[in-house]
């Protein structure tokens, strides 16, 4: 049993520097002889691509799922006053369930957010192939009712959701971070397990790596929820046994019910999920008869730097404050030019430089350019950018270098008032499977969580 015991659950990830978190819980995965691990945060899945390489990285096998929200009512996209939900845990056995877990979380947040990103039932079991699924923690239905003392109903949920996920890919949950509701429990999920013939798995609710990060885990949950340490009526855990736990620890907890352990064996072997990265991520960008991508790439450049030339650059020639001879110009084109079809980033240009040009051919306000895209002269001749990098010396290296190959990233603003309609050419004219919006993640930097944490602890 010592390759992979139990499911380690780390659901906090969107609290914490991310890129820094799972380096850390791989660690300490890879400490305790750990050969698999398993994120799965609670209704998002923005962590799995910066755990999945950490993962691979260090020699552990990264498992990805989610702690879904399942609405209580039978649409998600229903009037949701009123509506609650409960916990259920999900695993990507293979692409097909990675690919149903991106669905299934795009949807509870775009269609079902109230309060947190939820999904019904009925949609779950629309998109549940490739998926293995899990009863819950204390926040499940079947452990709430559980606790309720409603067998009956337990039993009902448990049947159901073993036909949403078929017979072999459901399973019941057994936990024990040392909560009396637990244990309270424990005796009817043996029941269930046997009632049902639907095998009981224990998992670990790991909200924090080690048992002594409990103390700055409560402090990070008064910060998330603007309370006190102080405050007895704040939001916090009853224990401190949310860590992640070693194979022998797990042991000692259900030594009474080894099988338990032991059959997390399986889901290590049965998840197999490969993530690789997409070699061209641009959409295509239809160029003119007689012409490829680099051709046409090229004719826009030199066309627009001539009207560069013939306008902005003579007039500043003419005044006497032209930094750098016009033939300089020239040689500085050829040389980005070369770099960027070196890269392969023509088709780029050309989409970037395409919306720009609707956005103005339509009135659409667009911004002059920032970041490091402002150093390019192909930007600049192409209308990206209204900024002369050579008048202002600006370097090309800052935003594209060969020998550092990342993907370029050309900062665009927009007026906020038609900023949609920019939007909704892009999504008209490459489809909407090639569209989508990203997400800006806050991280807790130094300055900032200090004064947090002070005000946390009611310090002055």
């Amino acid at each position: 049993m010592a390759e992979f015991t139990h499911l380690h659950l780390h659901t906090d990830y969107s609290l914490l520097d991310g890129a820094c978190d799972v380096e850390k819980l791989v660690q300490r995965v890879s400490d305790i002889g750990q050969k698999a691990v398993a994120i799965t945060d609670h209704g998002n899945i923005y962590g799995a691509v910066h755990f999945f390489d950490a993962a691979k990285a260090r020699g552990i096998k990264p498992i990805l799922g989610c702690e879904l929200y399942i609405s209580q009512k039978e649409d998600h996209r229903a009037d949701p006053q009123g509506d609650d939900n409960n916990h259920l845990l999900v695993l990507a056995e293979n692409e097909e369930g990675y690919r149903n877990l991106v669905r299934i979380t795009s949807e509870a947040s775009l269609h079902g957010f109230y309060r947190k990103p939820r999904v019904s039932k009925r949609y779950l079991a629309e998109h549940s192939a490739g998926l293995i699924g899990f009863s819950g923690c204390l926040a499940g239905e079947l452990c709430e009712n559980l606790m309720k003392g409603n067998y009956s109903a337990a039993r009902a949920t448990a049947a159901q959701y073993q036909d949403i996920f078929g017979r072999g890919n459901f399973f019941l949950e057994i936990q024990d971070q040392g909560l009396e509701l637990e244990k309270k429990i424990h005796a009817d999920l043996f029941r269930l397990e046997k009632d049902l013939d639907i095998p009981l798995v224990a998992t670990n609710d790991s909200h924090y790596l080690c048992e002594d990060d409990s103390h700055a885990h409560e402090v990070l949950l008064c910060v998330q929820t603007l309370a006190s340490i102080n405050d007895p009526k704040r939001f916090k855990f009853d224990s401190d046994q949310f860590y992640v736990k070693s194979a022998a620890e797990m042991d000692r907890l259900f030594s009474h019910a080894p099988e338990v352990v032991s059959r997390t064996m399986q889901f290590a072997e049965r998840c197999s999920l490969k993530l690789t990265k997409v070699e061209n991520p641009f959409p295509e960008f239809a160029v003119p008869p007689g012409h490829t991508i680099d051709s046409y790439f090229e004719q826009v450049c030199r066309e627009g730097l001539k009207k560069r030339l013939e306008t902005t650059v003579r007039n500043l020639e003419a005044r006497g404050v032209l930094r750098s001879p016009v033939h300089e110009y020239e040689t500085r084109l050829n040389f980005e030019i070369g770099i960027i079809k070196q890269m392969k980033y023509s088709g780029y240009f050309l989409i970037v430089w395409d919306f720009i040009k609707y956005a103005r051919d339509h009135g659409i306000p667009v911004g002059p350019g920032r970041g490091s895209a402002t150093g390019s002269l192909v930007a600049y001749a192409m209308g990206i950018t209204n900024i002369d990098p050579m008048q202002n010396v600006l370097l090309f290296e800052r935003f594209l270098n060969p020998e550092r190959v990342t993907m370029p990233d050309i900062d665009v603003d927009f007026c906020q008032n038609r900023r949609g309609e920019v939007i909704d050419y892009v999504t008209r004219k490459y489809g909407r499977e090639q569209v989508a919006q990203i997400i800006t993640f806050n991280t807790m930097a130094a300055r900032a969580a200090i004064k947090d944490v002070g005000r946390a602890l009611d310090m002055p």
